[in-house]
């Protein structure tokens, strides 16, 4: 697990350093860009950033599972949840 962490604040500092833009307009850029990629997912549509990242809407069957307490075996209902793919830039920079 890594060490350092930079929560959303200093993201939107950090990128306004980088582009010379006001953290008032990052912030809002930020907003956008996750409103847009949580509509769009949610709606089953793919997001993908060719080098970067990949966004997917994916489907989980219901299934038998087991209480880890009392060994007891539950159902657990069907459900939506994200994947989220690293595209090769990405992969790049973290392997430093």
């Amino acid at each position: 697990m890594a060490d350092k962490s930079l929560n959303r604040t200093e993201f939107v500092a950090a990128v306004a350093a980088e582009s010379g833009q006001s953290q008032a307009a990052v912030s809002g850029v930020v907003d956008a860009f996750f409103s847009v990629l949580s509509k769009s997912v949610g709606e089953g549509t793919k997001v993908s950033i060719p080098g970067w990242m990949a966004a997917e809407r994916t489907f989980r069957e219901a299934r038998t599972g087991r209480n880890p307490q009392t060994g007891e075996a539950i159902e657990i209902k069907a459900s939506h949840c994200v994947k989220l793919s690293a595209g090769s830039k990405l992969k790049a920079a973290a392997k430093g």
